[in-house]
């Protein structure tokens, strides 16, 4: 027997629904006037909706919006309104029976069996356009992943979608699926990588300025200054267009707000020694913001590959620090100067403890093993000049093998965030 829910706002002269649908077999759930009908819909689950009204008015056709949109199921509506604007708006507010001059009590089954069969229709209708709409945007996410993976790999499209494809059967889930998991990958993984890379680049602002005061004759250093200052701002702006405001907002003008106050110092043309502490401070401030946002990427990321991406990126500033930290405990005095000292044999521990990691994680090629190598010999050089910075050889070695071992971990990082084990998860 059909389940009906009678839509309650009879007019004087209008004919008693419930008792002519209780006549006819239909068995009436109840009523519900037009500020109920959803909360009624949901609570008593009718297989139709069924009302007369003589004039139907707005709060009838939104309320049928609002049915259609919350909890769908046939409607039919009698009236003696034959307003063809009002026909129209029938269609639009959901209702699959609208039935103008035409009600009888020998004709409320066809009725309602009209609506029945128009509901089914637009539901199986509805039903085969989002199925061709989520083809359409899976299509569009396997195109953007393939993307991903030919460039990060260098790998033709056909292998490319083998690789979507094979994931897709171990994981017993949809090409799309394993798609948006490597678009998401890529998308945290490339942000992990540049906020990683502003903890770097507030270090090595640092060094160089303290390169600047240890050996003013030196030319290169000026020109990696306003590298550094380029790339802080070009990957402040790239994160502030990528991440989601809601989600990292906070953390990211954190960062923006760190950076404008270190900007400014690094940028004059001179900057005497007894400022290098201040110069140091702001970037600590910049260096404990980024830190707090690449960690929160990192975890919002769902991949735990994105971690060794943390790490590696770490060591870009653990060198840049060592450096700077040498450097400073030659130009600053007292206290301060000692400080210093002390905090270099910290940043070398946390160096190598990251290097023991990076050694023994699955994750890695022949060619960052490579890389790990060369790390450690460029490491070794700059723990070496470390201790010769009073002498213009030492100057020149600190500078060259901490430039070198950036070199390195930044070829590293961009291996991480392009390897198959971080897209794939």
């Amino acid at each position: 027997m059909k389940s009906v829910l009678v839509l309650d706002g009879a007019a004087p002269g209008a004919p008693d629904l419930a008792a002519d649908l209780a006549a006819v077999g239909i068995h009436v759930l109840g009523a519900a006037s037009c500020s109920n009908l959803v909360h009624e819909a949901i609570r008593l689950a009718p297989d139709l909706v069924v009302g007369h009204a003589l004039s139907p008015d707005d709060a009838l056709f939104e309320a049928c919006a609002q049915l259609a949109a919350t909890a769908p199921r046939a409607v039919a509506i009698f009236t003696s309104d034959p307003d063809a604007a009002k026909i129209e708006r029938s269609l639009r507010a959901g209702i699959h029976a609208y039935v103008v001059n035409g009600y009888g009590l020998n004709r409320l089954r066809s009725v309602l069996h009209l609506a029945e069969a128009r509901f089914r229709s637009e539901r199986a209708l509805r039903g085969e356009l989002a199925a061709l709409g989520q083809r359409f945007d899976e299509r569009k996410l396997v195109d953007r992943a393939k993307g991903i993976l030919m460039r990060a790999r260098q790998v033709s499209e056909e292998e490319a979608f083998r690789v979507l494809r094979t994931a897709s059967m171990h994981s017993n889930r949809r090409v799309g699926q394993v798609s948006q998991q490597v678009i998401s990958a890529a998308h945290y993984a490339d942000a992990v990588n540049r906020a990683g890379k502003l903890r770097m680049l507030a270090q090595r602002l640092v060094k160089l300025c303290a390169l600047r005061l240890a050996a003013p004759a030196s030319t290169p250093d000026d020109a990696l200054l306003a590298d550094s200052i380029a790339q802080t701002d070009a990957n402040i702006a790239a994160l502030g267009k990528s991440l989601s405001k809601a989600t990292f907002g906070d953390l990211l003008e954190a960062v923006e707000a760190a950076w404008p106050p270190l900007r400014e110092l690094v940028a004059a043309p001179s900057l005497p020694t007894a400022q290098l502490v201040e110069l140091d401070r702001r970037a600590e401030q910049l260096l404990l913001q980024a830190d707090q946002l690449t960690r929160h990427l990192e975890t919002a990321g769902l991949v735990t590959t994105l971690h060794v991406i943390n790490v590696s990126g770490r060591q870009r500033m653990w060198s840049q620090r060592f450096a700077k930290q040498a450097l400073l405990g030659l130009l600053l005095t007292g206290e301060a100067a000692q400080r210093t000292r002390d905090d270099l044999d910290q940043t070398a521990v946390a160096f190598e403890q990251a290097m023991d990691y990076l050694r023994t994680i699955p994750l890695g090629t022949r060619e960052i093993r490579a890389a790990l190598d060369a790390a450690d010999t460029a490491w070794a050089t700059l723990l070496q000049a470390s201790k010769q910075v009073r002498s213009a050889a030492g100057l020149q070695a600190l500078r060259e093998s901490s430039e070198a071992l950036l070199a390195l971990f930044e070829q590293l990082t961009d291996r991480y965030e392009h390897s198959m084990q971080v897209l794939m998860g």
